[in-house]
């Protein structure tokens, strides 16, 4: 190995210009940005373990040639103490970030070392390697400056949970039986899910009348148009039902066309969707002259009401995926672009990326809780006997940090064997349990119980269902919301006293509706809130 130059790593200081050496040498070394803060974060790791727990560290770094087609930056940290013994979490870091890292321990001398290959070997010259050695014996000397490992470590972990977004977001779109596309003023279409994809044979590339006449009828055309026009000209919604031909045939759909609003309040992109109506159109059409099906019809008109209720729904989704879900991430691009008005390159990489790890973190979040609302669903799973105080017991280990930290009082009676989804009924009591312990501003007190005689009885039949209670002594809720908490994306305090995205009780109300079963609450402002749960005994 040809060395470059040699660092005493005694203190905070000497931390610092290793890091700034690192980086320097890969640049030049014609390293991208990116293999550039994972090389030197790695060697800023260990060599950040030798100053707290070493003894006669010293660094060398290197290029270390292998063959004329192949040459490698090299970082050798040798320390009188078995660095790795001292602190291996340092090492696995470094390992993950950089994936080129050898340790060995051997008569009272540790030797690490970690290297990263350069892109272009054959431009590292001999007379290149000999001004690299030149450069760093006459440089100036760094000035001091804060958060070097912090901030690259972030900046790493913000890639990674961008590219995790996005994948969660794009699992979200194509989960939902729904065919969804967005488009433009222009009428181009960005974006379409996977649902839409395959269900159309000629893919969709512009909403205008010579594509949609490739699945749309006819007779249905003009209206879709016309509506189109009308929203784009008046920034409204638009809603229609029109047929879409699957095959051989046309299938009813409920086509919605929704504005997206941006960021400064103008209208630059729509959301429209599809959903599948013809059980229910042809229902009604059978239905408009047989006077024997008079209660068949009733009950439509009821799943029309819950359709509505669906559609209330998706219009729901539609914000969600047009503002909130972007919201996060718009602020994320703000604050990079704020943050590189009056910066270097380095110092980019150096300031501000907290603010933007909270973002990335709360679009991740949300996503997850919004796609994990999609999923529930019982089609296609078996009721089996479930142990409701084998779900607490999980529960309560799955809380146990928070129970600790909070010094939660829990009162559990013995409950119910039940018939159901355990998945679904951990995520239950979970949602409810966690909610006791979080809108709680002192020591928080919760019981969970069974009971035969409810005070809250909501059913004249109540014999026939396993009745659970969980109490708490909370902030409790005024009784003019009980009309609106298990709806999707309601809060009822603000996002930075009490966290989450309002959709842990929509998501109760989905499971307990899946297993036939009533979710009630009596609560007040200050005294508490018990949760009342009504699942079938049969």
């Amino acid at each position: 190995m040809k060395e470059i130059i040699k660092i005493n790593l005694d203190n905070e200081m000497d931390l610092i210009l290793a890091h700034k050496r690192c980086m320097k040498i890969a640049e030049m070394c014609g390293m991208q940005s990116s293999f550039q803060t994972r090389f030197s974060t790695a060697v800023s790791e260990v060599a950040r373990c030798s100053i707290a727990k070493g003894k006669d560290s010293l660094l060398v770094l290197g290029i270390n040639i292998i063959k004329a087609t192949q040459k490698e930056i090299t970082a050798i940290i040798t320390d009188a103490v078995d660095l790795k013994n001292c602190n291996p979490e340092a090492f696995n870091y470094a390992s993950k970030i950089s994936g080129n890292i050898e340790y060995s321990f051997f008569d009272n001398q540790s030797t690490t070392k970690i290297s990263q290959t350069v892109p272009s070997p054959g431009l590292l010259s001999e007379t290149k390697i000999k001004t690299l050695i030149d450069y760093f014996k006459f440089e100036p000397p760094l000035s001091p400056y804060d958060e070097i490992r912090k901030k690259n470590i972030e900046l790493i972990a913000l890639s990674e949970k961008l590219a995790e977004s996005e994948n969660k977001y794009k699992q979200l779109a194509n989960s939902i039986p729904v065919l969804i596309c967005v488009i433009n003023e222009r009428s181009n279409v960005l974006l379409a899910n996977e649902s839409l994809e395959s269900y159309l044979e000629v893919p969709l590339l512009v909403f205008d009348r010579k594509n949609l006449s490739n699945f749309i009828h006819t007779n249905d055309i003009d209206n879709v148009l016309e509506g189109w026009s009308k929203a784009k000209s008046n920034r409204s919604d638009f809603t229609a039902e029109v047929r879409i031909r699957k095959d051989t045939q046309y299938i009813w759909h409920l086509v919605s066309i929704i504005p997206n609003k941006a960021e400064d309040g103008t209208f630059n992109s729509w959301l429209v969707y599809f959903v599948d109506i013809n059980a229910q159109k042809m229902m009604v059409e059978t239905l408009k002259d047989n006077t024997e099906l008079k209660v068949i019809q009733r009950e439509l008109e009821n799943a029309n009401q819950k359709l509505v209720f669906k559609n209330k729904e998706l219009e729901q989704f539609a914000y969600i995926a047009s503002h909130d879900l972007q919201e996060p991430l718009r602020k994320i691009m703000i604050m990079l672009s704020r943050a590189g008005e009056h910066l270097s390159e380095d110092q980019k990489k150096e300031y501000y990326f907290d603010r933007i790890t909270l973002a990335a973190g709360r679009l991740s979040n949300l996503i997850t809780d919004v796609l994990n609302y999609s999923r529930i669903d019982n089609r296609n799973q078996e009721f089996k006997e479930v142990d409701l105080n084998d779900v607490i017991s999980e529960i309560l280990g799955d809380l146990s940090l928070v129970i600790e930290e909070k010094n939660a009082i829990i009162n559990i009676d013995p409950l119910p064997k039940v018939f159901g989804l355990d998945t679904q009924l951990r995520q239950l009591f979970y949602n409810l349990v966690n909610n006791a312990l979080k809108f709680n501003t002192k020591q928080p007190a919760v019981t969970i119980s069974a009971t035969e005689n409810p005070d809250n009885k909501r059913l004249a039949n109540v014999d026939n269902y396993h009745v659970i209670s969980i109490s708490d002594n909370g902030i409790g809720m005024d009784s003019q919301y009980s009309g609106r908490i298990f709806d999707m994306f309601q809060r009822l305090h603000e996002r930075d006293k009490y966290g989450g995205n309002g959709i842990g009780l929509a998501l109760c109300r989905r499971i307990i509706e899946n297993h036939d079963g009533i979710i009630d609450f009596t609560s007040k402002p200050g005294e508490g809130t018990i949760f009342w749960i009504y699942l079938p005994k049969k």
